[in-house]
């Protein structure tokens, strides 16, 4: 059978992509590798939407986020934290772990921040260095409004807003200069289609003080060493450069497409997929859903987790479970990336005939009717 990966990371890969990581390799200290690197930086800055600085970095999402915390804050400094779902809550992990004092909005699961808070929370303590916010809450489905808490934020002149955009980079707009975000970090799985191993950084100028004057520990993830490396078109430590070959495929793709059309055309797929999902009679989750993907709530008396094996094992569509206290209680299905109308009707189909097995009653059609009205009118 044909695999659809409907996952919000890793996602499918164009074909070219996957084809650029056969090459035969070459030495990442090579004029070369030079000239491919030399085109990256511009690529990313058109999907970022900045013009300033954006470092590629050889490691999971997680090294971009573990760099903007020990590469902008110094110990004395205090912190923001928003949380609302585990990768959210990740920035605060990441303080614990490098002894930052930090204030954390507590947002319920499925729901986005108020970002009263935001503005609540630093009016009480205007001296904040950092505060560190998600764009998309993977774990929920959630989209948070990075613009809002952009303007409230760019009111403190020695506060910085850093946006996790992980998962919501490529799939839901993200204006870096214009929304005054000062630090955006993302990764290479997910609305970039490319495989994971990458991860970005991007900073402004202001962002480029706070990491002069950092004295938190690094070695790996020093910006300054990467910024450096990057001005002869290298880095610091060897990189992935099949990953960088496939990234350069996939970037292209999404400048030859357009980046207006490419949003345009996750929020197309995200409509009709929230349309075949109540069609078919379940419920969201997400109270503010985002366009990489549609977080699920089972129905009572279903295990989400036999629910989404069994929809792999027969029809070869994978779907992702919820995570710690959501696992079971949520599924997750993504139009992220290398993503089209037809995974969206195979993805429904699957479903619709996957819930009888478990004792939920369906009319079959009814999600497929809902998706297509939606595609063949948008």
């Amino acid at each position: 059978m044909k695999n659809r990966l409907m996952t919000p990371g890793p996602v499918p890969v164009p074909p070219d992509s996957l084809l650029a990581m056969a090459q035969p390799m070459i030495h990442h200290r090579t004029d070369k590798f030079e000239k491919i690197m030399a085109e990256l930086p511009d690529l990313l800055r058109y999907v970022f939407q900045t013009k300033n600085d954006v470092i590629t970095l050889t490691s999971s999402s997680t090294g971009a986020m573990e760099s903007a915390v020990v590469n902008l804050l110094s110990y004395d400094d205090h912190a923001l934290v928003i949380g609302g779902g585990k990768f959210g809550e990740r920035w605060g992990k990441l303080c614990e772990a490098y002894n930052i004092d930090f204030d954390f909005i507590d947002v319920k699961y499925g729901n986005a921040v108020d970002p009263k808070l935001v503005d609540d929370k630093l009016r009480s303590n205007p001296s904040t260095k950092c505060v560190y916010a998600t764009l998309c809450e993977t774990s929920t489905g959630v989209a948070h409004d990075i613009q809002k808490i952009g303007e409230i934020v760019s009111k403190y002149e020695n506060t910085l807003l850093v946006a996790d955009a992980v998962s919501g980079l490529g799939a839901v707009d993200l204006k870096t200069d214009d929304w005054h975000v000062d630090v955006v970090v993302s990764g290479s799985q997910k609305g970039l289609m490319t495989p994971p191993g990458l991860a970005f950084i991007s900073l402004n100028d202001k962002a480029w003080e706070a990491v002069e004057k950092s004295d938190l520990p690094k070695y790996y993830f020093d910006l300054k060493k990467a910024k450096e490396s990057a001005k002869t078109n290298q880095t610091p430590w060897t990189c992935s450069i099949s990953l960088i070959l496939a990234l350069r495929e996939s970037l292209v793709k999404i400048k030859q497409e357009g980046l207006e059309n490419v949003l345009a055309r996750h929020a197309r797929l995200a409509s009709a997929t929230r349309a075949g999902i109540q069609a078919i009679g379940l419920e969201l989750f997400a109270s503010s859903p985002s366009n990489a993907l549609t977080s699920v709530k089972v129905p009572n008396g279903i295990d989400g987790k036999k629910l989404i094996k069994y929809i792999e094992d027969r029809y070869d569509v994978t779907f992702a479970g919820g995570q710690e206290s959501l696992a079971g209680k949520i599924f997750r299905i993504a139009h992220l990336g290398y993503v089209d109308d037809l995974d969206i009707v195979s993805a429904i189909s699957a479903l619709e005939m996957s819930l009888p097995k478990f004792g939920f009653k369906v009319s079959f059609g009814e999600g497929i009717r809902a998706v297509e009205e939606v595609l063949s009118n948008t």
